[in-house]
């Protein structure tokens, strides 16, 4: 395994998020917090069971049984055809009835632009994807005969820039590449980076690694699923709300370190009160009424690799 740790792979400790930001960092665990207790999007009926993976880096990991197989990019390590073409083969070979992949920075080869960075024999040939779904800022509509439904789904693999010209799909941060690309009729999206705010990293003295303009388009899209990868130090899952205690929170997340003067900033303490009392609310009465508001589930897909190329988290699996 040869893939090379980075700041997408770690993140601050604890000590230090809280020295360089308290009110902030307080802000962001109450609302975790506060959103891990709350009840999770129910399922329409009959479920359709998604398989989430993101991340494999040539990696073969065991994919548990379901409806729907996503890979949310980065397949290989450095993005020859050879590596690209393997992982497809081992792909396709999974029993699930639809499966459907994105690329990411390191898949090179599919992207034009950073092809030329590969040596001369690496940049000639065809990928035969066996029946895969490949989506490049493309969409398509899946059938599901058994649950008599249809799931719209749409992949881009684009990233912010984050490395250099043998790093494939990157755009400068500062651009919004995602408002009029996604479909706002689509069920699923899938994309390499994660929204800004969730399931990135951003925090402290590190920039956020996500996209701002992605999470505006989210904002927008409300989709029933949304799958990443990419910051492999934030896998897991999310429940996004679309209400006053998520702006509050991504407000939080964008204010810049002020150390131990944050305390004198009614800003901060506005926005801390309202994800803590929005928070605490929505945890409330989602138990004494049994229902949970519109929500969309978020899914950093990231497998994590250890020395020997081993997976330590098990792959992610939700109902849609």
């Amino acid at each position: 395994m040869t893939f090379q740790q980075s700041s997408l792979l770690q993140k601050p400790t604890t000590f230090q998020q809280f020295i360089w930001s308290p009110l902030k960092y307080t802000a962001q665990c109450l609302y975790r917090l506060l959103s891990s207790t709350r009840l999770r999007l129910t399922p329409l009926k009959p479920p359709i069971r998604v398989v989430c993976v993101s991340d494999t880096h040539n990696g073969t990991p065991n994919v548990p049984e379901g409806d729907l197989l996503i890979h949310a990019g980065d397949l290989t390590n450095t993005g020859t055809l050879k590596e690209l073409q393997a992982q497809i083969i081992w792909f396709s070979a999974l029993p699930h009835r639809h499966k459907i992949v994105v690329a990411g920075n390191h898949d090179t080869f599919l992207d034009p632009s950073s092809r030329p960075t590969l040596a001369l024999e690496d940049r000639e040939g065809k990928i035969d994807w066996q029946g895969v779904m490949y989506l490049q800022c493309t969409s398509t509509t899946l059938a599901f005969p058994d649950q008599g439904r249809q799931l719209k789904v749409y992949g881009s693999p684009l990233v912010p820039l984050c490395g250099g010209s043998s790093f494939a799909f990157q755009y400068p941060r500062h651009l919004d590449s995602w408002t009029a690309e996604i479909p706002t009729d689509i069920d699923i999206l899938v994309t390499h980076t994660p929204p800004r705010y969730h399931r990135d990293i951003s925090s402290g003295s590190v920039s956020a690694s996500g996209c701002a303009g992605l999470l505006k388009a989210i904002w927008r899209i409300r989709p029933l699923l949304h799958v990443c990868g990419h910051v492999h130090a934030n896998r897991g899952t999310s429940v996004l709300d679309w209400d006053r205690d998520q702006a509050a929170y991504e407000r939080a997340c964008g204010r810049r370190m002020a150390g131990f003067g944050e305390i004198l900033s009614w800003r901060a303490w506005k926005d801390f009160v309202v994800v803590l009392m929005f928070g605490v609310t929505k945890a409330v009465t989602d138990r004494i009424w049994n229902s949970a508001s519109q929500a969309s589930i978020l899914v950093n897909a990231a497998m994590w690799y250890d020395k020997y190329g081993n997976a330590e988290n098990e792959i992610q699996v939700v109902l849609v």
